[in-house]
C-alpha cells in the first residue's frame, strides 16, 4: 500500500471514531441545556399567572422574563463551560492522530531526511477559539444561541396572548409534551441549534489541528484532498468537492475551479468532511529512488489513491436513493447519462436550480 493510500485509510478510520465522539458530546451538551427546562417552565408559569390578558404589554413581558433570562444565561454558560475541555481534548487527540498517521505511512528513509513535526494541542485550541466559523467566533455563537432561545420563548408568549391561549397552553407550546418526548415544543428548536453549533465547533477544532499539522510538515506535503462522507446526508456543497485537491497552505484549487470556502468540517453547519494530506513523491522530495530497496520505493509514490468519490458512489445507488439525494429531475438526468454530478453545479460549486439546468441542456 502506498503512503497516500494508507494515509487515506487511516484518516477515514479515525474520522469514524471522531464522529461517534462528536455525537456523544452533542448529547451531553443538550442534556445540560435540558436541565434548565423545568426551572424555566416553572418561572414562566409564575410570571404569566401575574399577567391579565388586558394588561399585557411588551414592556411588562420583559420585566416578568427577568428570572427566565437569568436561568437561560446560566444554562448556556454551563454548556459552553463543559464544551471547553471537550474541545481541548479533541485538539490533543487530533494533533496526535495526525502525527501517528503520517509516521505510520511514511517510510523510515523519508522520516530520517524529513522528520515529522508534531503540533501542540494548546496551539490548536488557541487557534480554534480565535478563528471564526460560519461567520462568528465560538464566543459569538454562545451568545447567539442563548439569545435565540430567549427570543423563541418571548415570541411564543406574545403569540399565545394574541391567540387567547391559557397559561398552560402557552407553557405546553414552549416546552412540548411528554408523549412526544418534548420534540413538539418550541424549545426543541433551541436544542437543534445548539447541536449544530457544538458539532460545527468540534469539526472546526479538528480541522484546525489538521491544518496546523499540514503547515508544520509543508516540506513533505504537496496537496490536501477533500474527503466527504458517502451517504444521503452529505450536503450538495460537499458532494461536488469530494476527492478534489487543493494546495496545502493557500487552498488554491488544483486541476479544477471549485473554491475551498471555509474548508472541511466548517464549510457549513454540521459539515462532516475532512481533509487528508497527499505526500510528495521520492523525486519531488529530492531523494534518489535508485538507491532504495524496491519495496520501499513503491511505498512512497506520491500518487493520489484511487478511491471512490461521491459522484462514483452515487452512480451505483438505486434510483430511489439517487432521487432522494438529488431530487427526481436531477436523478433522472443522471441515470439517462445526460448530465454528471459536476454538471449540476456552477463554477463556484453552487448547485444550479432546475431552470438553470434546463438552459444548460438547451
Amino acid at each position: 500500500m502506498s503512503a497516500n493510500a494508507e494515509l487515506l485509510d487511516r484518516a477515514i478510520s479515525h474520522e469514524v471514531d471522531v464522529r461517534r465522539y462528536t455525537e456523544s458530546v452533542m448529547r451531553r451538551m443538550i442534556a445540560i441545556l435540558n436541565r434548565s427546562d423545568a426551572r424555566i417552565s416553572a418561572q414562566l408559569a409564575e410570571a404569566l399567572m401575574r399577567v391579565e390578558p388586558s394588561e399585557f404589554t411588551v414592556e411588562r413581558l420583559e420585566t416578568l422574563l427577568a428570572s427566565v433570562r437569568r436561568t437561560n444565561r446560566e444554562a448556556y454558560a454551563a454548556v459552553f463551560e463543559a464544551l471547553r475541555p471537550e474541545m481541548e481534548g479533541l485538539a490533543d487527540i487530533e494533533a496526535l492522530a495526525q502525527r501517528q498517521q503520517m509516521a505510520a505511512a511514511v517510510p523510515a528513509p523519508v522520516q530520517a531526511r524529513f522528520p515529522i513535526a508534531g503540533v501542540a494541542w494548546e496551539q490548536v485550541y488557541a487557534a480554534a477559539v480565535s478563528r471564526p466559523f460560519q461567520g462568528r467566533l465560538l464566543s459569538g455563537w454562545a451568545e447567539n444561541v442563548e439569545a435565540s432561545r430567549l427570543t423563541l420563548i418571548r415570541n411564543a408568549i406574545r403569540q399565545g396572548f394574541v391567540e387567547g391561549l391559557t397559561t398552560a397552553d402557552i407553557i405546553r407550546a414552549i416546552k412540548g409534551t411528554k408523549a412526544n418526548n418534548y420534540a413538539d415544543g418550541i424549545l426543541n428548536r433551541a436544542r437543534r441549534e445548539l447541536a449544530a453549533v457544538v458539532q460545527t465547533a468540534l469539526g472546526h477544532t479538528a480541522q484546525t489541528a489538521r491544518q496546523a499539522f499540514t503547515d508544520a510538515n509543508a516540506d513533505l506535503i504537496k496537496a490536501v484532498k477533500w474527503v466527504s462522507t458517502l451517504d444521503n446526508r452529505t450536503s450538495p456543497m460537499c458532494r461536488i468537492r469530494d476527492g478534489l485537491l487543493y494546495e496545502p497552505r493557500t487552498h488554491k484549487p488544483i486541476g479544477h475551479k471549485i473554491p475551498w470556502g471555509d474548508g472541511p468540517g466548517r464549510l457549513h453547519f454540521n459539515c462532516r468532511s475532512v481533509s487528508v494530506n497527499v505526500t510528495k513523491s521520492w523525486r519531488e522530495l529530492g531523494l534518489d529512488i535508485d538507491d532504495l530497496p524496491p519495496a520501499t520505493r513503491s511505498s512512497m509514490d506520491g500518487q493520489v489513491p484511487a478511491d471512490t468519490t461521491f459522484g462514483q458512489w452515487l452512480l451505483k445507488q438505486p434510483a430511489a436513493r439517487q432521487d432522494e439525494i438529488l431530487g427526481p429531475v436531477r436523478g433522472r438526468l443522471l441515470r439517462e447519462n445526460k448530465l454528471k454530478l459536476p454538471d449540476f453545479y456552477d463554477g463556484k460549486g453552487n448547485l444550479l436550480d432546475l431552470d438553470e439546468l434546463r438552459a444548460k441542456l438547451g
